[in-house]
This record gives structure tokens, sequence and C-alpha cells, in this order.
């Protein structure tokens, strides 16, 4: 029984309890509901309250939005009424500049007449160059120097008048704050600009002499080279670009680049290469007509050479092994060369015997010289080095400026006469410099100077058949011809040459105590300088066929030089030059020197009493 009640009383126990736990359930369940709808009132709450805040936000909005759209508009409408008025406008815009000259507000044509009008000041002003004392000019007109303005000023003008209208106004707006400024470009005509540099180069003093040698019967003549100066063309140039980009540059002289060079080593291998030849009879073919001059057997002892060498001297004598052929092509006949294709004549005074002897000398070396078909004949290798030892005499040259005594004077008069015949044949020339100064004996830009081991006259026979040449002075007459075979067009020619400036001489003082004090001696009497355009004229029967510039030149100022007594007077050292004062040129040119050093100056003197050859004989092919 007992037991019975304890059961039972446990199991109101456990009842109870969960009757306890139940009632904390939902005790539980009943503050989460309330929890629950707290929450969702304080959501319902902050959400009225986003909305109440997004209402707000947008009425503050709404009229600063619109006020912004209003401008929007009004400014695009606005933007593009000035970008439509812009496009209209016949003017630059403000702030634009070219090459840093102010062309706001300008109309295309008036831009162009200002920047043109200051680009063709620069255009005629010279370049002045210098190395040391020697001095020079580059004229921009020469080596066809051109400003492209035009380009310039419709890049100007299309400022604010192109693309859409937004980047037409950003550029307006940009020009006007930040300005903008439009380069001229300048093109000029580099080949002419690089041969001019080194022609100039030519001059200069100590400039560099290459080893050289040359067949003399039966000697090699080897001449060793001089260490010496070489112009820096690339660099030069770039300066002289530079300057002619430049509008605002001031007048002063460019200083003319250099760099020292040794000359190159005698190779006497390459030189034995060159000259060994086995000895050949001339002879010539019909059918087809071809010509086989004679070929002299030249050989030498290479190694007896190499010994040679080894000694320091300035110049080498090696004996020649020759072996002479059995046939010449003078014993050919005058079948193998009949027709005279080319001819030339000059006049000398046969008074001045040196002079006539290293004509004579001249025309005996280059004699009967043939050149076959794409062959191209050097002067100076004909000729051979200008020494006493090969007979040439003290003839009047230019050295310096003035008129002196040096060996082989009168042999560039030969050069010069041998051009122009071959000119007239319709040869190639290779190589060809004018004078330093102007020559009696043919008109200018006619000439071709000759120095030996720096500057030599070369041409190429560019005929279908070999060629030989004529040589001779005679009674005061130089002749030159070249004869060979007519092809079916032969052409003649005419020359003419323009004078582009005229450079004034100076005159210069000295003074000789051997005078009386107050007399004066004119030494040297001067002559003007000029730069000149040679045009070659190509005629058929008497039809102009082509009309082509064959050379551009420059020619020296010749000072004139007044000796001044001073017997008896205060003696003032210092020798002064004043301008020439009997031509129109306002400002005289300085006068450039010229190399001392090698055996002959690229210069003949002024010879008045020699008549200038007639056109008929210079001018035109027979």
């Amino acid at each position: 029984m007992k037991e019975l009640v304890k059961e039972n009383t446990e199991e109101e126990k456990m009842k109870k309890q969960e009757e306890i736990i139940d009632q904390k359930e939902d005790i539980k369940k009943v503050e989460e509901e309330k929890k629950f709808e707290k929450a969702k009132g304080k959501t319902k709450k902050i959400k009225k309250t986003v909305e109440n805040m997004s209402e707000n936000k947008k009425k503050k909005w709404l009229i600063p939005t619109i006020i912004t759209v209003v401008i929007v508009v009004i400014g695009i409408f606005c933007s593009t009424i000035f970008a439509l008025l812009n496009i209209n406008n016949k003017k630059i815009i403000s702030g634009v500049s070219i090459s840093g000259i102010d062309v706001s507000g300008l109309s295309k044509e008036e831009a162009k007449a200002k920047i043109n009008e200051i680009y063709e000041e620069k255009k005629k002003k010279e370049i002045g160059i210098k190395y040391e004392e020697y001095e020079n000019t580059l004229s921009p007109e020469l080596l066809e120097v051109n400003y492209q303005v035009e380009n310039a000023v419709e890049e100007a003008f299309l400022i604010g008048k192109e693309g859409n209208i937004f980047i037409n106004n950003y550029k307006i707006l940009f020009t006007l704050i930040g300005k903008k400024d439009i380069p001229v470009n300048m093109t000029l005509n580099e080949e002419v600009a690089k041969q001019t540099i080194e022609d100039i180069g030519v001059n200069l003093p100590g400039v560099i002499i290459e080893s050289s040698h040359a067949v003399e019967e039966d000697e090699l003549i080897i001449t060793k080279g001089k260490a010496g100066i070489t112009i820096h063309t690339t660099e030069l140039l770039k300066q002289v670009k530079e300057n002619l980009n430049n509008i605002n540059q001031k007048e002063e002289y460019i200083a003319i680049p250099v760099e020292q060079k040794e000359p190159e080593p005698i190779d006497i291998d390459k030189i034995h290469e060159e000259i060994y030849t086995e000895a050949k009879d001339a002879y010539y073919t019909k059918e087809p007509f071809t010509i086989y001059p004679e070929v002299e057997g030249i050989d030498f002892d290479v190694e007896a050479a190499k010994e040679l060498l080894k000694e320091e001297k300035e110049e080498y004598i090696i004996k020649l092994k020759i072996t002479k052929p059995k046939v010449t092509i003078n014993q050919i006949g005058s079948e193998a060369f009949p027709d005279q294709v080319g001819t030339c004549t000059t006049r000398y005074d046969v008074t001045d015997v040196n002079r006539t002897t290293n004509l004579i000398i001249a025309c005996q070396k280059i004699n009967g010289k043939v050149i076959l078909p794409g062959e191209t004949f050097s002067y100076n290798k004909a000729l051979g080095p200008r020494t006493a030892a090969a007979g040439y005499r003290n003839g009047k040259i230019y050295a310096g400026g003035e008129v002196v005594d040096g060996i082989g004077g009168g042999i560039c008069q030969i050069s010069s006469t041998l051009y122009n015949a071959v000119l007239t044949a319709n040869l190639e020339i290779v190589e060809r410099r004018n004078h330093q100064f102007v020559t009696s004996y043919l008109p200018a830009g006619r000439d071709a100077t000759v120095v030996y081991g720096v500057t030599d006259f070369k041409f190429k026979n560019t005929r279908k058949y070999p060629v030989r040449i004529v040589a001779s002075a005679k009674n005061g007459i130089a002749t030159v011809s070249v004869y060979g075979i007519k092809e079916e067009n032969e052409y003649t020619f005419t020359f003419n040459t323009r004078t582009v400036a005229s450079i004034p001489f100076s005159t210069k003082y000295e003074e000789d105590a051997s005078l009386a004090a107050g007399t004066e001696k004119v030494r040297q009497k001067g002559a003007n300088g000029l730069k000149t355009e040679t045009y070659i004229t190509k005629l058929l029967n008497g039809k102009v066929i082509s009309t082509t510039l064959l050379s551009r030149d420059t020619y020296d100022a010749m000072a004139r030089i007044i000796v001044k007594g001073t017997n008896g007077a205060t003696v003032n050292t210092e020798p002064s030059t004043t301008p020439n004062t009997n031509t129109a040129e306002p400002t005289p040119q300085p006068q450039p020197t010229t190399p001392t050093e090698p055996a002959e100056v690229p210069d003949e003197p002024e010879a008045p009493e020699i008549e200038k050859p007639q056109p008929s004989t210079e001018e035109t092919n027979p």
C-alpha cells in the first residue's frame, strides 16, 4: 500500500513539474510575442521615419536639380551658339601664336603675310661659320630652305573650328587660358647641304691629307698622308638646322665642328692588288664594234716595298717592273676613235714660261688616255704628284687670298678645260669642285679645281663605246677633246650661269719701310666674289630636250692689297683692313684662308691679259 501511495505521489510531482515547465514556456512565448510586437512596432516606426525622410530629401533636392538642369541646358545652348559663331569666324582665335609671333584676331591672309615676311627675311640672312681664322657663310636660298608657313597658318586658323562643339569650346577656352604656339616646319635639300659643307671642309686649315699613290713611268710613288682635321658634317648640319629654325637667332658665327683624324695606314698589299696588271695588246672588233685598249704589265716586289715602308719618310719611290704590250691603240689608227664627241678650248699667256710648261705637262699626262664604258677617269691619278722631279715648275697660284708662286700652278686650267669637254661629250661627272676664286680662263660655274691628295676631278664613261682624250697646249691655246664613236642620238649642249649674289672685296693695307711715307702702291687689285647657279641645256637637232641644274658654286672675294710707304714715318706693324667702297654691297665678307700644306693650292690667279674663250668653242658639241 505504501508503495502504491509513493508511486502516486511521484506521479503528481512529475505532473506538477511538467505543468510548471509548460507555464514557463507559455510565459516565454508570451514574452517573445510581446518583444516581436514591440520590434514590429519599432520597424514600422523606423520605416515610417525613413519614408518621411526620403520624402523630405526629395523635396530638398528637387529645386537644386531643376536649377542645375536649367543651367546645363542654358550652357549647352550658349555653347552651341558660341561654337556656331566661332565656326563662321574668319579670324584666328585669341591666344594663338606661330613660332612665338602673336596672330590672334588675324585672318589667314593677314597671318600668312605677317609670318612670311619674317621668314623671307630669315632666308636672306646668310649663316656665318668659323673655324679658327677661317670664315665662310652658308646661304639658306642655295640650301633650298623652305618654311611651311601656310601649313602653320592653316593649323592656327582651324583651332576651335573643327570637331564637335564640345571639343571646339574646350580648345578655345584652353587656348585663351593656356595659349597655343604653333611651330613652322622647315625643310632643306639635305644632299645640297651636305655637299656644300664637304666643299667647305677641304678649305679648312690643317685638313687631313690621306696617303696616296701614283704610277710615274716605271716608278710607284707613294705619298704619306698627314694627320689633320675633318669637318663633322652631320653635327654642323644639325647646328645649321637649329639656326634656321630659330627666327630670333643672334648674329654670330657657328663654330665649325671638326674632329682629328689620322690618315689610313699605307696598305702595300692593297696597292699591289690595285696596280698589278698583265700586259695585253690593243685590238678592236667590228661586229659588234668594241675597242680593247692595250694594257701595260705592271708589278713590283711587295716584300721589298714593305721593308722600304719601315723607314719614316714623306715619300716612297718603288721601282716597277713594266712589261710593254706589242700593239697599242695608237697603232690601231683613227678607225678606233673616228668621231669627236666633245671639245673645249681655253687661252693662256705664252709669256709665262713656267705656267705654260705646267700646262704642257698636264696635257701630255692625259693625252691618249682611253676610258672604257663604265670606267672612271681620275685627273689626279693621271697627273700624279706635282713635284719638281716630275717636271712641274713654280707658277702663279692663290694661297691665303693672295697671288703667290707655287709648284704646278696652271694645271687646274687643263682640268677645267677637260671638265667642259667631258660635259659636251655627255659623260657623267663623278667628282668636281669649283675654285676658291673666280678664274679668268672660263666663266664662273664652269671650272674644276684639283689638289693632289685632297680634291680630284673624276668622270665616268657612260657612253656605249670607249672614248679617248686628246689634249694639247700650243701657241697660247689649250685644247682638250674627247673622241669615240657617235651614237644614234648625239646631243649638243649650252650653258647658262646665273649670279645669285655678289660678294664685295675688302681693302687691306700693308706698310713698307722701303717706300717713302705717303706713297701707296697697289700690290693686288682685288676682285668680288660670286654665288652662282649653272644650268646645262641638252638639245637634239636644235630642239631643247631638258634644262637641269649643273652646279651651285661660291667664289670668295679676293682682297685688294695696298702697300703704304713708311720711310720717315712712325711704323704701325698692324695691317689694317677697310671695306671696299666701290661696290653696292653694304658689308664686305670675311676672307677665308686656304691650306698651304698641299703641294698645290686649288686656285689659279687672275690673268687679265688672257682672253676668255669664245662661246662657240666652249658651249657646243661640234
